[in-house]
C-alpha cells in the first residue's frame, strides 16, 4: 500500500494542508480523518472547506450533534463526524452514498463505521508531535498521486519565494490541464498552469499513439516556447514568471477573466470581429519554426497529412459507433480516408503559417481597457502547428462552445480577408476553399471528441455542443469541393 507522510509543525501547516487537498479532491472521493482529540482532524477539515468555497470566513459548524454538515460548493461536500453515531445503519439514513456519488465526503471519527464506508476511502490519520502533529494519509494509488501532485505544486512555490501564496481552484478543461489563483499579498494575482507530461497511449500506427500522430503538445515547453514568440511579435499572450519545465508547473500572468460573450452566453461582435482582426496579422507574419529556450528548443510540427487524417478519424471510432451501434465498415473506413486525402492533396498550394488551434471563446480574453492587439488576450496555443491558416478563422468563425449566425460568420470571414489583402499578397479565393476545408475537418474531428469525453472521460456535458457541430459540418460541405465528403456523409448516414 502507498502512503504519504508529513509532519505539520503546527496549526499554519495544518491549514495549509487543508487547503493544498482541496486542490486535490474529486468528486466520488471520501476522506476519513482519524486521530485523537485536538489532532487537527477539525482545523484540517475547517480548511478544507473554506478554500473549497474560496471564503475565509465560511462558518463552519462541528457537525458533531447533527453527524452531517453539507456545502453546496464548486464539488458538492458533506463533513461528517461519527462521534455519536449509534449503529452503522444510521449512516443510510444520513445520506452517505447519495453524498459520495456526487461530491467529497469528509469523515471524522470513522472508526464508528469502517464496514460502512468505501474500501477505496482515503484515511489521514493523524499523532500529536509536540506543538505540531503528524499526518500519514494512505489509500488507493490514483488518489494518492492527486496528493502528491498538489504538494509538489506548493513546493514548487515554496522554492520561488511563494511558500504563503493562498491557492484557489480557478478551472480545468477538456484535457487534463487545471489551473489555479496564486494570490499572494501585495502583488496581482497570477496564474498557476498544472499540466503534468502526457502519459503514452496505445500504439495506433507506424508506432506512434494518438498525441504524436496529432502533434498535440505532451508537455509545458510548446507553451512556453509559442508564448514568447507570440508575445515576440507584438500580440498578447501570458507572460511566463516561473517555470519547472519537467514537472508541467508554470506560473503565469493573469491576463483577465472578462470573456468575449456576453452575461448570457452569446457572442458580442465587436470581439469576435476585433479576435478575427488579430488573427489577421498574426498570420500575416513571418513563421518561426524553432524557437530557442536556452538549453532547449521547440520546433513548431506542421498541420501534417497525418495530423489531418488522425483527428478525423475521432467520427469514425467514436462518433458513428455511438450513432450507429456499430463500428464502420472496412469499405467506409477506406473511403472515407480516400476522401480526405483528395481533400487534403488540394491544401498543397494554401498559404501555411502558425496555426493556434483552439482560437475561440474559452481561450480569448477580452481586454477592453488595452488598445490595439493588447484588446485580445490568447491564452491556449500549446498544440500550435504550422498549417492552412483557414484553420484558425474556421475555428472562431465557428465557434464549438457557442452558435455562431451567418451575418456575424460573414462579417468576420470578410474583415479578415479585408486585412489580409491590406497587409500584401493574399489569395482570397483559395483562403475561402480552405475555410470549408478545415471547417470540415475540425468537426469530423469534434462530433468524435464529443463522444470520447462523454464515454472514455465521463464528461457528458460535453454533448450539448453535437447539434451545433453538425451544423457547422453542413455549412462547410457546401462548397463544391467538398463534395466527395457530403456524398459519403449522406451515405453512411450522418447526414
Amino acid at each position: 500500500m502507498q502512503v504519504i507522510e508529513l509532519i505539520l509543525k503546527d496549526e499554519a501547516a495544518t491549514i495549509e494542508f487543508g487547503e493544498d487537498l482541496a486542490l486535490a479532491l474529486k468528486a466520488g472521493d471520501c476522506l476519513a480523518l482519524s486521530g485523537d482529540l485536538g489532532a487537527g482532524k477539525s482545523t484540517l477539515a475547517r480548511a478544507f472547506l473554506r478554500a473549497m468555497a474560496d471564503d475565509a470566513e465560511l462558518e463552519v459548524p462541528s457537525p458533531t450533534f447533527t453527524l452531517v454538515q453539507s456545502y453546496y460548493l464548486r464539488t458538492p461536500v458533506s463533513h461528517f463526524d461519527l462521534y455519536r453515531l449509534a449503529d452503522v445503519s444510521e449512516l443510510d439514513e444520513l445520506g452517505f452514498d447519495e453524498a459520495l456519488s456526487d461530491g467529497i465526503c469528509l469523515v471524522e471519527w470513522p472508526e464508528n463505521a469502517l464496514a460502512a464506508l468505501p474500501k477505496s476511502r482515503l484515511t489521514a490519520t493523524f499523532s500529536h508531535l509536540g506543538d505540531g502533529r503528524t499526518v500519514t494519509i494512505t489509500g488507493e494509488a490514483a488518489a494518492l498521486a492527486r496528493i502528491e501532485r498538489s504538494l509538489a505544486i506548493r513546493t514548487f512555490l515554496k522554492q520561488r519565494g511563494h511558500g504563503n501564496a493562498k491557492r484557489r481552484h480557478l478551472s480545468g478543461d477538456a484535457s487534463a490541464r487545471a489551473y489555479e489563483h496564486i494570490r499572494m499579498p501585495g502583488e496581482p494575482i497570477r496564474i498557476l498552469m498544472d499540466s503534468a507530461r502526457h502519459k503514452a497511449g496505445p500504439i495506433l500506427q507506424d508506432g506512434k499513439y494518438y498525441q504524436q500522430l496529432a502533434h498535440i503538445a505532451e508537455d509545458v515547453i510548446p507553451f512556453v516556447a509559442v508564448a514568447h514568440d507570440i508575445r515576440t511579435k507584438g500580440f498578447c499572450a501570458p507572460d511566463i514568471y516561473e517555470a519547472d519545465l519537467d514537472a508541467g508547473i508554470l506560473l503565469i500572468e493573469d491576463l483577465g477573466s472578462e470573456d468575449i460573450l456576453d452575461a448570457k452566453g452569446q457572442p458580442i461582435a465587436e470581439r469576435y470581429l476585433e479576435s478575427v482582426r488579430v488573427l489577421a496579422h498574426l498570420h500575416a507574419q513571418p513563421v518561426t519554426r524553432d524557437i530557442s529556450l536556452g538549453a532547449v528548443i521547440h520546433h513548431i510540427p506542421d498541420f501534417d497529412r497525418t495530423a489531418m487524417k488522425i483527428e478525423t478519424s475521432l467520427l469514425l471510432d467514436w462518433y458513428l459507433p455511438w450513432k450507429r451501434g456499430e463500428k464502420a465498415s472496412d469499405a467506409e473506413r477506406h473511403g472515407y480516408f480516400a476522401v480526405w486525402d483528395q481533400l487534403i492533396d488540394l491544401l498543397a498550394s494554401s498559404e501555411k503559417k502558425l496555426l493556434l488551434r483552439d482560437f475561440h471563446s474559452p481561450n480569448i480574453i477580452w481586454r477592453g481597457d488595452r488598445s490595439s492587439f493588447e484588446r485580445i488576450g490568447i491564452i491556449d496555443f500549446q498544440d500550435s502547428m504550422i498549417g492552412p491558416t483557414a484553420y484558425d478563422v474556421a475555428s472562431i468563425s465557428q465557434d464549438a462552445r457557442v452558435t455562431i449566425e451567418p451575418g456575424l460568420r460573414d462579417a468576420m470571414l470578410s474583415l479578415y480577408c479585408t486585412e489580409r489583402h491590406a497587409l500584401g499578397l493574399f489569395d482570397e479565393a483559395t483562403f475561402r476553399r480552405d475555410w470549408h476545408l478545415m471547417s470540415a475537418q475540425r468537426n469530423c474531428k469534434l462530433v468524435g471528441i464529443w463522444v470520447r469525453l462523454m464515454q472514455r472521460d465521463g464528461k457528458p456535458s460535453y454533448m450539448k455542443h453535437m447539434p451545433r457541430t453538425f451544423s457547422y459540418l453542413e455549412v462547410a460541405l457546401r462548397h463544391e469541393a467538398l463534395a466527395p465528403l457530403r456524398d459519403w456523409c449522406i451515405k453512411a448516414g450522418i447526414l
